[in-house]
């Protein structure tokens, strides 16, 4: 027997990581959602409005909350199941800390504006530079543990840590494709139809990848090991892994159904998302049915109800999933809220209880004592579950409404409500999903209050002994081997096999719609944007207005009787990054070109309280004062021509000259129309000059 330690340091660090930015992320989320209902509350400056910290929270809850307790779990089950310390202390401390600074410096560039406005995926091209030497060095250690391990058999924990490696590396550098034209600024590589595949390809599996099969190794341990029962079934966790790797990385076109994306890759989008119930149920099964020994402690032990929970809530959301996913159900689903139901179905269910449940087994076996107190556990389950409903129902119900709204129609043919109609409508749901979301976070305190009670009533071990055979002195059973024996002799096959089983889906969706011309049809009238134009899209972006506003009016006869003629896929060849949104908070802004004059879009951006009496919109006075940068144009001319915008050579020495031009035909035009304070040189002209462009390529 060798005798070795486990390193219990690195897994506080982690978890302590994890509580912290848990307060952090949820706060901003608790904040943005009573911004929905009360407007004031974006504060009249820049840095606090919805549009920049809604990508905060959701990056600080996925990357951050939900990134470091991954991290926590997988440094803390591997030294266990591969009876090794792991591969190298340094790169483990490389790890925690990079990833961190990555944290840090992805939300002061988020909340200064700096932003890709592709979701999930804002963070600009340093930062993903940095992601991606991390995330290289995290598996490096990983593979490493595997590879020099005490254990021949290969737990299935270990399967889908190794999935969710490959996977996200291939994701985020398939996705984060750009071309930097500053410091922090960057265009990326696609456009139009193509970056919206590749960004929701990249965005469903970034949820499938990130906050799935990581999590699906957390549960294949903390479950038998809180239940005290081996798995349910071993064979089904094994079906498990590869038929969800395979299937998942198919289902991100049904992100995109009845938007101007090819047929073909909406269908293959919703067959494989069907498909996805299996694997998916087939885990949640295994999961409960190995806690079904042990229902009689589930009433006094809080562990087990957040695991019991946090498994039922996976099941509904991968039910719900394929469901959405249909083209009837998505006519009603897709911009609504019914979305955000779904979605904190799983993260504030699944994810969360997963990640606490996790925290209340882990930490006392660290510090070598028992959980101080169960009693403050049970609330903290009870708060949370309230809050996962408060929060989930409002936003079912606001969902329903809000579908139903858009698409009535009087007995006379004309559309019923007036879009501010739909949203003043379900403000009192925003206000329970808001208290629902509080309640929630509220739970994090009593958690790291029981936590830290634990661990000053304990004490800490940093260097855990065990010990084991050496590999070499264990033979594989002899006779004939299960085929997955045979794959886990040789883990760096594995890996291998996981990256081409996952690779499948990718070329098949993503090549055939680069490569086959009439998937986007080139449309003539269709003519890049002017540097005005350009300058006010990117602020647009910078703003982060494609959170509440989509860009894609779909062929339904609501949508084209409230925002105009359906959009075309060849209408966002020039569109780097595309804009299509997820979410109307607010109207879909496609064909709001010439919808209004100049001098409404001004006193809209100014005070849209004033001028659409009931709106929620925040206001944004800072770019009425702010001066446009110019010093950037040419820079971000030569990028676009780069990337295969047709504009002239040698058009950016004279793109400023333009911009001018243009500026101030708009400028002189407000001030006739009695805006006499306003200047050709500030930001909303360039603001104006995009929102006047958008759709107006090929108006009837």
């Amino acid at each position: 027997m060798e005798r070795f330690y486990y390193d219990n340091k690195v897994v506080k660090y982690f978890g302590v990581a994890t509580l912290f930015w848990g307060v952090i992320g949820m706060l901003v989320g608790v904040l943005i959602a009573f911004q929905l209902a009360y407007p004031a509350l974006n504060f009249g400056i820049p840095y606090t409005t919805f549009g920049r910290i809604r990508p905060i929270h959701t990056n600080a809850v996925i990357f951050a909350f939900v990134g470091n307790a991954v991290f926590a779990g997988v440094y803390y089950i591997l030294q266990r199941i591969l009876k090794t310390r792991m591969f190298n202390d340094v790169l483990s401390w490389i790890h925690f800390w990079g990833w961190q600074t990555i944290i840090v410096f992805g939300a002061l560039t988020l909340v200064l504006g700096y932003t890709t406005g592709k979701e999930y995926a804002e963070l600009e091209w340093p930062l993903d530079i940095m992601i991606a030497l991390i995330w290289v060095v995290f598996g490096i250690n990983m593979m490493g543990t595997i590879i020099k391990r005490r254990e021949r058999h290969l737990y299935v924990s270990a399967w889908f840590f190794i999935g969710t490696f490959v996977t996200v590396a291939m994701l985020h550098i398939v996705n984060s494709f750009e071309l930097p034209f500053s410091l922090l600024k960057s265009y990326s590589l696609y456009a139009g139809t193509q970056d919206a595949l590749v960004q929701w390809w990249y965005g469903h599996n970034a949820v499938a990848f990130f906050l799935t099969t990581p999590f699906l190794g957390l549960m294949y341990y903390v479950v038998p090991k809180a239940a005290d029962r081996p798995i349910y079934s071993y064979r089904w966790s094994i079906i498990h892994f590869w038929a969800l790797i395979f299937i998942y990385i198919w289902a991100g076109p049904h992100h995109l159904l009845y938007t101007a994306l090819p047929e073909w890759a909406q269908a293959l989008g919703t067959i494989f998302s069907i498909m996805l119930i299996l694997p998916s149920w087939g885990g949640m099964l295994n999961g409960l049915f190995t806690l079904r020994g042990a229902w009689d402690r589930v009433r006094e032990d809080p562990i087990l109800k957040m695991l019991v929970v946090s498994l039922t809530c996976y099941g509904m959301a991968t039910i719900e999933g394929p469901m959405l996913s249909t083209k009837n159900i998505n006519a009603y689903s897709h911009y609504t809220d019914w979305t955000v139901a779904h979605v904190h179905v799983g993260a504030l269910g699944f994810n969360g209880f997963m990640v606490f449940a996790m925290l209340y087994l882990l930490i006392p076996k660290m510090w070598g004592t028992t959980l101080y107190s169960r009693k403050l556990a049970n609330i903290h389950f009870l708060l949370g579950t309230i809050g996962i409903l408060l929060y989930a129902i409002p936003m079912y119900w606001a969902g329903f409404a809000q579908t139903l709204m858009w698409k009535r129609f009087t007995d006379s043919g004309q559309l019923q409500y007036q879009f501010i109609e739909t949203v003043t409508h379900i403000i009192p749901m925003y206000v329970v999903r808001a208290i629902g979301g509080t309640l929630y976070w509220s739970g994090i305190f009593i958690a790291i209050y029981n936590l830290n009670k634990t661990m000053k009533q304990g004490s800490f071990i940093p260097n855990e002994a065990a010990e084991a055979l050496p590999l070499s002195q264990q033979a594989w059973p002899q006779g004939k081997m299960h085929w997955h024996t045979a794959i886990e002799r040789k883990p760096v096959q594995l890996l291998i096999l996981a990256l081409v089983v996952v690779l499948i889906g990718g070329i098949v969706e993503l090549i055939p719609t680069f490569l086959i011309d009439s998937n986007i049809p080139i449309i003539a009238s269709v003519k890049p944007y002017t540097p005005l134009e350009l300058q006010g899209r990117d602020i647009y972006i910078r703003e982060g207005c494609y959170t509440c506003h989509s860009q894609m009016v779909r062929p339904f006869r609501d949508e084209v009787a409230r925002y105009g003629d359906y959009s075309k896929s060849g209408e966002f060849v020039y569109d780097h990054p595309f804009q299509w949104g997820s979410k109307r908070t607010g109207p879909d802004l496609h064909r709001i070109g010439g919808k209004y004059p100049d001098a409404w879009h001004y006193n809209h951006m100014r005070n849209p309280q004033e001028i659409s009496p009931g709106s929620i919109m925040p206001q944004y006075p800072w770019l009425i004062k702010d001066d446009l940068n110019t010093s950037n144009t040419a820079a971000k001319i030569r990028a676009m021509k780069t990337l295969g915008v047709p504009y002239q050579d040698g058009y950016d020495r004279i793109a400023n000259d333009d911009l001018k031009k243009q500026a101030t035909i708009i400028a002189e035009g407000l001030k006739s129309n009695g805006i006499k304070s306003a200047d050709a040189n500030k930001e909303i002209i360039a603001v104006i000059a995009y929102l006047q462009r958008l759709g107006t390529d090929i108006k009837k």
